[in-house]
């Protein structure tokens, strides 16, 4: 039986070539499904059932349970849905952020451009997680407020990159062809100049969305995030980290949450990267 074209295609080879790209999209794919099947598959994070408190894994709970007796792997599936949210609304707004950002520094050049960059050398000056614990505490520990601060951090690298890009791109012949027609450069930077930038974004955004679940999860632990008894994976194992020692279970099964999902969007976007820069892949 022939395989389907696309299939046989060059950069879909490239892409299947990779294990660690195979195992990062299906790990990727399997955790947004899980998400979306989060009421199919488990039951209610927060029901509580004291009489089974710290009870280790069974067929009755998988995960086990934690210290007020809710059933930890109802927890984890449910809190997919709150971090893979997290990372993909992060990573929205950060790109629409910084991408607006780095095209406008740099199709209008100039003194725009050294504000809008000044801009962002203040955000980049500070530590990312300092900066996010900053604004969370301005804010208000909440779920929506750590977006915000997630996304605030986040949005800096998007503007560099797109910027340094627009430099390159700007100056070819084609846009050159156009500004020479009398193309408003408007029209330049949406029709010329955007599409022809907006690789290298994808392939640092499907980095992104790992990196910002890890602040978002950190956030939550120090208690900066979502607050109990909400399952998010980093306020879960903040949570339970008291009872390590009687229940490891209650707090290693959201680490793992977490582990899992970071090096499946970072084996993800290593594929990504090879299919969609291949000049980047052959200087590695």
């Amino acid at each position: 039986m022939t395989a389907p074209a696309f299939l046989r295609s060059k950069p879909a080879r490239r892409f299947l070539r990779n294990p660690g790209t195979v195992i990062g999209t299906a790990l990727s794919l399997a955790l947004i499904l899980v998400a979306l099947l989060a009421p199919l598959l488990a039951g209610d994070p927060l029901l509580q059932h004291l009489s089974d408190r710290l009870q280790g894994p069974s067929a009755a709970h998988w995960f086990g349970t934690d210290q007020l007796g809710r059933d930890v792997w109802a927890r984890v599936v449910w809190g997919s849905r709150i971090s893979l949210r997290i990372g993909f609304v992060v990573v929205a707004v950060s790109l629409l952020a910084g991408g607006t950002v780095g095209l406008l520094a740099g199709m209008l050049g100039g003194a725009w451009d050294e504000l809008l960059m000044r801009v962002t050398d203040i955000f980049l000056a500070f530590p990312a997680l300092i900066l996010a614990m900053a604004i969370s505490a301005a804010l208000g520990p909440s779920l929506g407020n750590v977006m915000i601060a997630v996304a605030a951090v986040s949005w800096p690298n998007y503007a560099r990159l797109l910027r340094s890009q627009v430099l390159a791109v700007r100056t070819l012949d084609y846009v050159e062809a156009s500004r020479a027609l009398g193309a408003a450069r408007f029209r330049q930077a949406l029709l010329h100049v955007l599409p022809n930038t907006i690789t290298p974004l994808l392939v640092q955004a499907s980095f992104d969305i790992g990196s910002a679940i890890l602040t978002a999860a950190g956030l939550g632990f120090i208690g900066f995030g979502a607050q109990p008894p909400t399952p998010e994976w980093g306020a879960m194992v903040s949570e339970t980290r008291n009872f390590i020692n009687e229940a490891p279970w209650a707090s290693s099964a959201p680490a793992i949450a977490i582990l899992v999902t970071v090096l499946a969007f970072n084996l993800l976007g290593d594929g990504l990267r090879d299919v969609l820069d291949p000049r980047g892949r052959t200087r590695r």
